[in-house]
Formats: structure tokens, C-alpha cells, sequence
């Protein structure tokens, strides 16, 4: 365990006071089974400081803040509150000490008014019953001290993902929380609105509050953080300031090892050309859905990855779940080797050797409840249908070999599936589809919210099969990851593709230029 610095934060609230920890943990252990999540890790969390928590997905920041906020015990270790030893038993008894936390996914009722939200079970009551207007209005003036403009008598549901994130930040402030942990609140919005969230992060900071930010946009942490604690592998590495790490060195202390397989990567794939000579594995002809995607023509050929670039709701996600068979068409037909004919299903597309990575992971790709092993074995077993079990020797060769080829931890395949990391959940839907040997994988947003060493591995791993000859359609929300994947670029802009060209020295800014509409559609792909 590295000495962790002890030099004053470079924040607007650094002070003697502030240098004085809220809260403190101190060498907290934790065990799953045979599994040691966390190892003696220590924090310190200073009143008035934003503090990032860093680390790959597996380094342990999740069980961190778990045992912070009571959700899970603590097998040794000691937790502090103004320098006393507190044991939060519940989540409830870790709030009542001024912890509130905010989720990556929002945690609120949306059919219920954003003061409902920020005052359930909290309510002001007269005469018995909940007091509305005192309710609507104490719930404004807290809107308002945080410079949110919400009208707090709508319903919440009828509001962006980043305003439902607002309120649940605004209900943990009226809650006088004294520690605020924002676990990736950024991971869905786009500038403006991370913009909006980090003005709402300062004006809490200058109140006092001690912030806790996980997020694995390198960009972001430097732009709001103070003081950073960087894990791995379930251990403490280091406490640094901010402004005294590079990023570099932050990469480095996380991950352990020099960034080469990106390197390496870049270089592989800028040699790489697909060959379009023959009949392509995959055409779209024409495929559109009403209210959802215009008319689209794509063709996909052996050992090419298409890129599909463009912001929320371009269509992206639309289109690749046509090509599935998730969605019906309501126009046009997907060809799989010159076979033509509308996929009715997915399970259609299954059997035509087309699997897809869908990117509402936690709604339509993990099953918390069950093992790795069931989880890595589920299309596969749904392909063969349910009275066809996978016979045990199959079953335990197959998962051992892609815990293996895909660096999954806990490499323990009883494990369940809601106690693995973003990333290696990732992984194991990943290996979910690789297991039924499709000769089309349609990959939607594969490395969202996990971090960058995990990243760099799907990368390669998505390199490596289109090497060997797999068809693969990429949607991420970073260009610079299409950009690196790709061998062709379409760019989606209002539910229609408005651009098609080969990768060939594209930038990020070509990308942007052509979503943003600056590129003349009547001038074609550019060759």
C-alpha cells in the first residue's frame, strides 16, 4: 500500500478545516466468498472537495462505496464520522450520518412530481394529510439554491435523464447530506448537460460539501476534481492531487502497465483493409421503421468493421436492432449471404449466425441472479432450445476458455453475475455471443461506463475477430473508439444516414463537421 500524500487541497474551500476528514475509512477489508474485494483500503474525504475515486472496473470502487453507504458490511477496517468510529448497519443509518448517494441509474419514481421525488417519505403534512403547496415550495427553494430550473409540480418522467439526475442530486441536498457520492452520473448526458451537472457539483462544494465523483472520463475528473484515490485490484495504490497527476501517470497507477495494447492496436488496424470484392455477409436493403429509422441501405462484408457514429437518437441503436431482428422493419429486408427474407425475431437472426450486444446492459443483457456460467451459456442454450441442455463437459470447457481469452475477474464462473465489475459484465455478455460463433456481431456501446484498461481489451478483442474473418457493426458514443475500430465510417444524424465513406485519415472533426451538417449531403461519401 503506497504512503498516500498528505498535502492540502488545491480547491475554493482549501483550509485547515477542510484538510480535516468528514469522513474516514481506514484499512476496510472485504470478502465474497473466496473472493478478497477490497484489501486495507483507506479514504479521506474533505469537506468542500470534489474527491474522484479511480480505478478499472474489478479495482473495487463499487464495494467501496457500498460499505460506506451500509449496503454491505465490512469484514475489517474502521470507519470515521468528524473522528468518531461509526458502523452503518443500513443504508438508512448511513444517510441519517449525512451520506446520500446518486447512481448511475436513476433511483426515482418517474410517474411522481420532481417535489414528490426530492421530499418522498419526507413530506410536510398538515391536518393529517401531505401539505402540496409547502411540499412544491420547499422543494423550489431547494431547485433554486442549487441553480436547477425545474418546476417541481411536473411530473419527472417528462424530463431528460440529466434533469431526473439533478433532482435526485437536489433530494440528497435537502436530505442536509454532508457527503454526496455521485457514482458516473455523466456516463448518459451529453456537454451541455455535463456542464449543468459540474455548475450544480461546484455550487455544492463551496457550501461545504464533500463530493465523491466516479467516472471514467479522464477529461471530466481533471476539469472538477480536487483530490483523487486510486484503486486497483481491490488494493489502494495512492492518494493524489489532481493537479499535481497527469493523466498519463494516472493511467499508468491504474491500470499498472503502459497503455501498448492501444498502441498496438492503432497500428493493426491502420494496416488492415476488408476485402468487398465478394458478396457481402450482411445487406440491409432499404430497412426502416416508422417514428424510428428512415429507409437504410448498408452493406457488411467478411472481416470489416463498420463504425456507426453520430449523437443520442441519431439512430444507431434503431438501426442495429433491425439488423437483429429485435425490432420489426416496416420497410426494406436484411440479406445474410444472399439469403433474402425479413428477420421475424431474434432468434432468427441467432440461427444466421448474427449476435448483438445490445447497450441497455443491465435491462437486456445481464441476469444478476445467475452464475457467470449460466449467464456466458445463456444464447447459446436459447439457440439450441431449452429441452436440448449443453452437456457438462461443453459447459465447463467453453466458459473456462473465454474467462481465460477474455480476462474475466473473479475467473470464478459460479460467481454471480451482480457482483462482477461494469466491465467484466461486459466481458461476459461479450463472451456470451462469441460462444454461439456468429459470423455477425452487432457490438452497441460495448465499453460504456467501464475503464480504460478493459476497454483496451474488448478493442483488441473486437481487432482480433474481425481479423479472423467475423463481420462486426461498432456503435460507441467516442468517435476517437470508432475511429480507431473501423474500416468504414456511416454517420447518423436524425434517424437517417446522411454519410458512408472508408476510414481513411478520418478525424474527429471530419466526424463532428458531418453530423453537425457543415459537409454538403449532395456531395456524396468522400472517397
Amino acid at each position: 500500500m503506497t504512503q498516500m500524500d498528505l498535502q492540502p487541497a488545491h480547491g475554493p474551500k482549501a483550509s485547515s478545516d477542510a484538510d480535516r476528514p468528514v469522513i474516514e475509512m481506514r484499512d476496510i477489508s472485504i470478502t465474497f466468498g473466496s473472493v478478497q474485494a477490497l484489501s486495507e483500503v483507506s479514504l479521506r474525504l474533505r469537506a468542500g472537495e470534489v474527491h474522484a475515486l479511480m480505478g478499472e472496473n474489478g479495482a473495487g470502487k463499487s464495494t467501496l462505496i457500498k460499505a460506506l453507504t451500509g449496503v454491505y458490511s465490512i469484514d475489517a477496517g474502521t470507519v470515521l464520522v468528524d473522528g468518531e468510529q461509526h458502523e452503518f448497519s443500513s443504508p438508512a443509518a448511513s444517510q441519517a450520518a449525512g451520506i446520500s448517494t446518486v447512481y448511475q441509474e436513476v433511483n426515482l419514481l418517474p410517474n411522481l412530481t420532481v417535489a414528490e421525488n426530492m421530499l418522498l417519505g419526507r413530506e410536510p403534512r398538515r391536518f393529517g394529510g401531505i401539505n402540496v403547496r409547502a411540499m412544491n415550495r420547499r422543494a423550489r427553494a431547494t431547485l433554486e439554491s442549487l441553480g436547477i430550473d425545474v418546476d417541481p409540480t411536473s411530473e419527472l418522467g417528462e424530463h431528460p435523464i440529466a434533469i431526473q439526475q439533478l433532482v435526485a442530486i437536489a433530494r440528497a441536498v435537502d436530505v442536509e447530506a454532508r457527503v454526496l457520492i455521485l457514482d458516473e452520473p455523466t456516463s448518459s448526458l451529453d456537454t451541455d448537460e455535463v456542464a449543468k451537472l459540474f455548475e450544480v457539483m461546484r455550487r455544492l462544494r463551496d457550501q461545504g460539501v464533500a463530493i465523491v465523483f466516479v467516472s471514467h472520463f479522464l477529461d471530466q475528473v481533471y476539469e472538477i476534481a480536487d483530490r483523487m484515490t486510486i484503486l486497483r485490484n481491490g488494493r489502494l495504490v495512492t492518494e493524489r492531487m489532481v493537479a499535481e497527476t497527469t493523466q498519463l501517470e494516472l493511467v499508468k497507477l491504474m491500470i499498472g502497465r503502459e497503455l501498448e495494447v492501444l498502441e498496438r492496436l492503432d497500428r493493426k488496424v491502420s494496416a488492415r483493409t476488408a476485402d468487398e470484392s465478394g458478396v457481402p455477409v450482411l445487406r440491409a436493403v432499404g430497412v426502416g421503421r416508422k417514428g424510428a429509422l428512415e429507409a437504410t441501405d448498408l452493406d457488411l462484408y467478411e472481416g470489416e468493421v463498420i463504425g456507426l457514429a453520430g449523437l443520442l437518437g441519431s439512430g444507431r441503436t434503431e438501426l442495429a436492432r433491425l439488423l437483429f431482428g429485435a425490432d420489426s422493419t416496416d420497410t426494406g429486408e436484411v440479406v445474410i449471404r444472399s439469403e433474402r427474407r425479413r428477420l421475424r425475431s431474434p432468434r432468427h437472426a441467432i440461427d444466421r449466425k448474427v449476435a448483438f450486444s445490445s447497450e441497455d446492459r443491465k435491462a437486456e443483457g445481464v441476469i444478476g441472479d445467475l452464475t457467470v456460467a449460466d449467464n456466458m451459456l445463456l444464447a447459446l442454450q436459447a439457440s439450441r432450445g431449452w429441452l436440448r441442455p449443453i452437456p457438462q463437459a461443453t459447459r465447463t470447457k467453453l466458459v473456462e476458455q473465454y474467462l481465460q481469452a477474455l480476462d474475466i475477474r473473479p475467473a470464478d464462473p459460479t460467481a454471480l453475475m451482480r457482483n462482477l465489475s461494469g466491465g467484466n459484465q461486459q466481458k461476459v455478455l461479450l463472451a456470451r455471443w462469441l460462444i454461439t460463433e456468429p459470423e455477425v456481431l452487432i457490438l452497441d456501446e460495448p465499453t460504456r461506463g467501464i475503464d480504460i484498461g478493459a476497454k483496451a481489451q474488448i478493442q483488441a478483442k473486437v481487432a482480433e475477430l474481425s481479423a479472423q474473418g467475423m463481420a462486426v457493426v461498432f456503435i460507441s458514443a467516442e468517435l476517437e473508439e470508432v475511429l480507431r475500430l473501423s474500416d468504414r465510417l456511416v454517420v447518423m444524424r436524425d434517424r437517417r444516414k446522411i454519410d458512408e465513406r472508408p476510414n481513411n485519415d478520418v478525424t474527429v472533426g471530419d466526424v463532428l463537421e458531418i453530423i453537425a451538417g457543415e459537409t454538403r449531403e449532395e456531395e456524396g461519401p468522400r472517397a
